[in-house]
């Protein structure tokens, strides 16, 4: 079974959200001097420019933090090269509970990847993409929604993500 614990990374994605980080680190003394230069403009109880810039710095640090987090715990690596099997960045087609008709295509990946993509895009520890790691065309799973339904998915076709 594959380790839905992991975020998967394209290497590309993985470079894009160092970028990203390294960004918002170069930025942090401009939004200092900012809150610096708003702080002179006097009582900082109706200060809108100070408060603003104290709530764009907490932004931009929450948003440092979710991609140290995120890049320090991803495995980064190449989408699959396997068709026929749902895995991490593959793209998958299914079918709802017997019904063909009722087929959703998808990406198995993290939020992050889906940036480049118009696929909806679920995580593989989300219930759907935990359902269907690892398995075949024509193999059915199941898995429980929120409401405490249990749903049935057939793949039908996966193949590796491609740019």
């Amino acid at each position: 079974m594959t380790d839905t614990g992991v975020t998967w990374l394209t290497p590309e994605s993985a470079q894009r959200l160092k970028e990203e980080l390294d960004s918002l680190i170069a930025n942090r003394e401009v939004i200092a001097a900012e809150i610096n230069e708003r702080r002179e403009e006097g009582d900082l109880k109706e200060n809108g420019g100070y408060h603003a810039a104290r709530e764009e710095q907490g932004q931009q640090e929450a948003r440092i933090r979710q991609l140290q987090d995120l890049l320090n715990n991803a495995k980064i690596g190449q989408a699959p090269t396997q068709s026929g099997v749902a895995l991490p960045g593959s793209v998958v087609t299914v079918y709802f509970d017997d019904d063909e008709s009722d087929t959703e295509t998808f990406l198995i990946a993290t939020r992050e990847e889906s940036v480049a993509t118009d696929l909806e895009v679920y995580s593989p520890s989300s219930p759907l993409g935990a359902a269907v790691i690892d398995a075949k065309v024509g193999e059915s799973r199941s898995y429980l929604v929120p409401s405490g339904a249990e749903v049935t998915v057939t793949v039908v076709k996966a193949e590796p993500y491609q740019h």
